[in-house]
């Protein structure tokens, strides 16, 4: 069995929204003049009641090009991001000043330099910060973003570690696209921007323990997610056949990934697993054969929020962080996203 000794712990979680919130129903209405019946449908089993949006539903119609909704996307992702990361250090009882290395992700938006670097100043994080912006991830970037805060605490236990992951999804939503894969992501995603604080181990913990990580890219999956990027921005990349390969792959992953630190699926009491979809949740579900309200909270953030991307693992740790299992116990978290790729980060109580 693993121990706690020694490794970096989690002290605070916050996730931040924009303020437009808006039912599945006013979503679709909005989008119907180039969605049509199918888009429909496909946001009736999307599972997502409603989402915060980075814009009002009638500035969506008015964006001309990507130029244009790159700008819009900068200006919202700093709101959001220095919200985020000042909630978390609240939350963590942290200064800004305290904090020694900033890993950021998005992948809705490009701006340089990276959002971090953008938010030094307006935050009061050091001058001499490290800065680690990634790019590319998607929706794995979360649990990935938290395996290579882990990675950094274990070489420098008395340091102060920040995960920023901001994602304006709506923003990339393609009006000329009628293909399937855009109109099932434009009934999925939500915006959000998530930070999480966590120290080393010399420091007093006051959340979970981060033990493990394992990253896993499969086999010929290449095509599986991931964007096509051009003159209109950001064209979604989605195969119908995702749920199938988690199907394939994440049981015997995880499995093994337990088993190297004598654990089993049975020890795990709180599972962190990205809020993707309704179908890959339920391949999720059936790959671990968990039991049926294994995953309430990340359906919960699905249908409240929308998939979040690299944000949806911190919406889903939030609850966790404000109630905790007992202590001893063992928490997993798991993403995937382009590559096709999995992460998964064992936590300990």
């Amino acid at each position: 069995m693993t121990s706690n000794t020694g490794s970096p712990s989690i002290a605070g979680v916050a996730v931040e929204f924009p303020p437009h919130r808006h039912s599945q129903g006013e979503v679709i209405a909005a989008l119907a003049d180039f969605a049509g019946p199918e888009f429909e449908r496909f946001a009736a089993t999307s599972g997502v009641a409603a989402r915060q949006l980075a814009l009002p539903l009638s500035q969506y119609s008015t964006l001309n090009g990507f130029t244009e909704a790159n700008d819009a996307y900068l200006d919202i992702a700093l709101e959001l991001a220095e919200q985020a990361l000042l909630s978390a250090l609240d939350a963590a009882k942290v200064k800004p000043s305290e904090v020694d290395i900033v890993f950021s992700t998005t992948v809705t938006g490009l701006t340089v330099p990276s959002l971090e670097g953008r938010l030094m100043a307006r935050t009061g994080l050091r001058p001499d910060v490290k800065r680690v912006p990634l790019f590319g991830l998607g929706c794995v970037a979360g649990a990935a973003g938290l395996a290579r805060v882990h990675d950094y605490l274990r070489g420098y236990p008395d340091h102060v570690a920040a995960l920023l992951a901001v994602e304006l999804c709506s923003l990339t939503v393609q009006r000329e696209d009628r293909s399937i894969a855009n109109l099932v992501a434009a009934s999925l995603f939500g915006d959000g921007a998530g930070a999480l604080i966590a120290t080393g181990a010399t420091r007093s913990p006051t959340g979970p323990r981060v033990l493990a990580s394992r990253s896993r890219t499969y086999p010929d999956t290449e095509d599986v997610l991931g964007w096509n990027i051009g003159s209109y921005g950001f064209q979604i990349v989605l195969s119908v056949e995702i749920a199938t390969v988690v199907e394939k792959y994440l049981g015997e992953e995880v499995r093994d990934f337990l088993s190297d630190y004598g654990l089993s699926v049975a020890d795990i009491s709180a599972w962190v697993v990205h809020a993707a979809g309704p179908k890959v949740i339920d391949a999720v579900e059936n790959a671990l054969e968990l039991p049926g309200d294994a995953l309430t909270i990340t359906r919960n953030s699905l249908r409240d929020n929308g998939n979040l991307s690299s944000v949806s693992v911190l919406d889903v740790l939030r609850p966790i962080m404000d109630d905790p299992p007992a202590p001893g116990s063992f928490g997993l978290m798991i993403a995937m996203g382009p590559g096709f790729s999995s992460e998964i980060v064992l936590l300990g109580w």
